[in-house]
């Protein structure tokens, strides 16, 4: 009988071994991170498994990146498949999930709106109805500022009136609002996070935003830097500011990733659903921001004025005091100097 509580025990242990070395080689409590694979997604990965977990990462590689998955597993599939949903919550058994997976180009929104529907809005209920039939408890949602649209005041708060001027700010206040309904029906928790303008590099160079096909403003200065275009576009040079040029809310993406970690553990502690801006509190012109590039990077960035686009607000600053009290979360790298020098680093180191 002692032979066989010792063989059986040692069977225990080693069929328990194989199964976490079969799932990423550790015992660390798993996370669902849709969209991981992506500029915002795959820091978080990087921040979750440093803060003990590992990140699972369910993306379509469509817009991501297949080597900025670098922490835990892989899964290449659609949001929409609900089979594959189904198979990952199974075969994982994730303690929560951090929702990344979207498409945000807000022009392609306006021109292409079933696009944006199919994918931001039918995708979050696909998930979302996976995460009920299989009781996950805890949700975080990354959602953003463009649904406070062209808000009347400059300095914006969570109870700033949300009405969307695109296609895409839709997206996200509609899934929003499926949160707070799944939450009275059935009682899952979630942290939603609207961000400002994110921006920066990975601190240790392993990851950054793309490159190649760049949308925001830091890395299309830092794209024509590079003599990769002619010259960047100012849209707008009219508006009531200092100089004339919108100004904006920048956010290192490594204090965005830092934000999720501390709001998933927020909800596994118990503590209830919560809505909250993350942004610095701080606004910077477009002039201001092709300024300070100048002097960051070795290179000149020539650049034209063009009329403002439709829908472009003067002024978009966060008030973050929310997340600064409910989470303790601060914007700690999110100064012009690092989220410019940083692309630019990260944008040599890629070519």
């Amino acid at each position: 009988m002692r032979a066989f509580r010792c063989w059986f025990g040692a069977f225990l242990f080693f069929s328990f071994f194989f199964l976490v070395a079969a799932k990423g080689g550790n015992n660390k409590p798993f996370v669902l991170v849709t969209g991981g694979a992506g500029y915002i997604g795959s820091q978080t990965c990087k921040v979750l498994y440093e803060g003990g977990y590992t990140p699972v990462v369910y993306d379509s590689l469509q817009l991501g990146r297949k080597e900025a998955v670098k922490w835990g597993p892989l899964i290449v599939a659609d949001l929409n498949d609900r089979a594959a949903l189904d198979h990952v919550l199974d075969e994982y058994q994730p303690i929560g999930v951090i929702h990344f997976a979207a498409i945000a180009a807000v022009g392609e929104s306006v021109s292409n709106p079933a696009k944006y529907y199919r994918n931001n809005v039918v995708g979050s209920l696909t998930l979302l109805e996976a995460v009920k039939d299989h009781r996950i408890p805890v949700f975080i949602f990354s959602s953003s500022a463009a649904t406070y649209g062209m808000p009347l005041q400059s300095i914006i708060t969570e109870l700033t009136p949300q009405v969307p001027i695109n296609p895409y700010g839709n997206t996200k206040l509609i899934t929003e609002m499926m949160l707070a309904d799944f939450e009275r029906a059935y009682g899952i928790r979630y942290v939603c996070f609207r961000y400002f303008n994110a921006a920066g590099a990975d601190l240790e160079g392993e990851l950054g935003p793309d490159v190649t096909r760049p949308t925001h403003l830091i890395p299309v200065i830092v794209q024509t830097a590079a003599k990769e275009k002619p010259r960047l576009e100012i849209f707008g040079s009219d508006f009531p500011t200092p100089d004339g040029t919108g100004i904006r809310d920048y956010v290192h993406v490594v204090d965005l990733a830092r934000a999720h970690l501390l709001g998933l553990e927020y909800l596994l502690r118990g503590n209830p659903s919560v809505i909250l801006n993350l942004g610095t509190g701080h606004g910077h012109s477009v002039k201001e921001v092709v300024e300070t590039a100048q002097k960051v990077i070795p290179r000149e960035i020539p650049f034209v004025y063009s009329g403002r686009r439709a829908g472009d607000p003067p002024v978009l600053i966060a008030d973050f005091q929310k997340a600064r009290e409910v989470l303790g979360w601060e914007p700690l790298h999110s100064d012009l100097e690092t989220m410019i020098g940083g692309t630019w680093e990260w944008h040599e180191r890629k070519n």
